[in-house]
């Protein structure tokens, strides 16, 4: 049991480093299936903003899964994770649909519940959240 429990921050850090690497790549090869919740007040394109975006969430994940990196990139998450849930809020107060359909209000507060879950998990990664009882070896 100690043996897994000693390497649970690589799980949690490659869990959610390839999660982020799977959506930044989708931000530039399906384009359009994000472009409606950016939100409309931003400058240029929604195109524009879902490219951009897709950058530091591939290099965070990348971060989240090299030991070295994996603080820094714990603390770039959760402040990435915090300002793209602009983009989740846009779509639940406006009720805009994504692939044609709405999403219930149960939906939307189960992706808010899974976005504090990551932000819990990146700030675990970054060492802002001790892990209770761990000793340093």
């Amino acid at each position: 049991m100690n043996y897994i429990l000693r390497y649970h921050k690589d799980v949690l850090a490659f869990g959610l480093g390839f999660f982020f690497i799977n959506v930044g790549i989708m931000h530039f090869t399906d384009v359009e299936w994000f472009t409606p919740i950016v939100p409309e007040i931003l400058p240029w394109s929604p195109e524009f903003w879902v490219i951009i975006s897709g950058i530091p969430e591939i290099l965070c994940g990348i971060g989240l899964i090299i030991p070295q990196t994996r603080i820094i990139a714990g603390k770039a998450t959760v402040f990435l994770l915090i300002v793209l849930y602009w983009a989740n809020l846009n779509m639940w107060i406006n009720g805009i649909p994504l692939d044609g359909n709405k999403f219930p209000a149960w939906a939307h507060i189960l992706r808010m519940f899974a976005q504090f879950g990551m932000i819990a998990v990146a700030a675990y990664l970054a060492e802002w959240i001790p892990a209770h009882g761990a000793r340093k070896d």
